[in-house]
């Protein structure tokens, strides 16, 4: 029997709610499949359910399909799907966003268009990542200045904690294997970290290529993000790696990682720090008015009014 249209519509803040939701499921190798209001995972174990509205979103891994009626009741259910590399770090594509509403995106646009704002907002992704000292005041070259001496010296304190050699920053692009080991280790976590910030931007329904920090590139802000975590995850994670052997560097780095992120809900982390940075008046809870699914129409005068209305004998702009 169809199961298909058999489900309520979700309102608008069940939509865009994402604290009550497991807001990332990973799966791979398996066949994604719908069994009425659920999704199911088969694979040779057997098969698992899993609660369509208890998504927010949806990580395919590799050896993953996923059928048309799985992706429809996703779609009802307002959970987003990507397809991502194994163990959800690397992102190849993606649906739509967990949010119905464009609130975020917008205000990332209007707080990258003008550039007081916008370094306003690199300044406060400072403060972020280096709690313990304040950049008012800071220009960009300044701001670089200081990002660049707090991380050199998180190399050479983990270099010194862990008893790993350490000649300095290399990154040797298309060969891997060309640097030593604690760099390649950083360079895995990087790009981890990469992955999985371009997931979150997705799944919030912001644009990857507007970063406040980066420029010019189609992940700017994911690399934004993605570095919010490198100085207290990233980095010393490299190097415990690096100090376990020289073997295997990158899937042992992944495999850590996951694990790390997993432990810390750093999914959820990211998630409230994007939030904090560009819409850092809205209340905690995602049941804010900037978040409710309404669609309006534009006006000369920067007015918006209600649309589904025929304006044609109303002087309204």
């Amino acid at each position: 029997m169809t199961t298909v249209s058999r489900r309520p519509a979700s309102s608008p803040r069940q939509l865009t709610r994402v604290a009550d939701r497991l807001s990332f499921v990973y799966l791979e190798r398996c066949t994604v499949h719908r069994d009425a209001n659920a999704i199911t995972a088969e694979d040779a174990e057997g098969t698992t359910h899993i609660p369509s509205a208890t998504i927010g979103t949806l990580l395919l891994g590799p050896g993953t399909r996923i059928t048309h009626q799985a992706m429809s009741v996703l779609g009802e259910c307002g959970a987003g799907v990507v397809w991502v590399g194994e163990y959800g770090v690397r992102y190849y594509a993606g649906g739509r966003s967990l949010s119905r509403s464009s609130a975020l995106v917008e205000a990332q646009a209007t707080k990258w268009a003008n550039r007081n704002s916008r370094i306003d907002v690199a300044r406060a992704m400072y403060r972020l990542r280096f709690p313990d000292e304040d950049p008012a005041g800071l220009t960009r070259q300044q701001l670089l200045g200081h990002e660049g001496a707090r991380v050199r010296d998180c190399y050479h304190a983990q270099a010194d904690r862990t008893g790993v050699p350490w000649h300095g920053r290399k990154f040797t692009p298309g060969d891997f294997t060309a640097d030593d080991p604690p760099n390649q280790a950083i360079t895995a976590a990087g790009q981890c970290m990469y992955g999985i910030a371009q997931a979150v931007i997705a799944a919030l329904g912001c644009t990857p290529g507007l970063g406040f920090v980066h420029s010019g590139h189609e992940l700017s802000f994911a690399m934004d993000v993605a570095d919010f975590y490198k100085t207290d995850i990233g980095i010393p994670l490299a190097f415990d790696v690096a100090a376990e052997g020289d073997e295997d560097i990158g899937p042992r780095t992944r495999r850590a990682l996951r694990d790390v992120i997993n432990g810390s809900k750093l999914l959820d982390r990211c998630v409230a720090d994007i939030k904090s940075l560009l819409l850092p008046e809205a209340p905690a809870e995602d049941d804010a008015t900037e978040f409710t699914d309404r669609v309006t129409l534009q006006s000369d005068r920067g007015m918006e009014v209600a649309s589904g209305r025929n304006y044609a004998d109303e002087v309204i702009w």
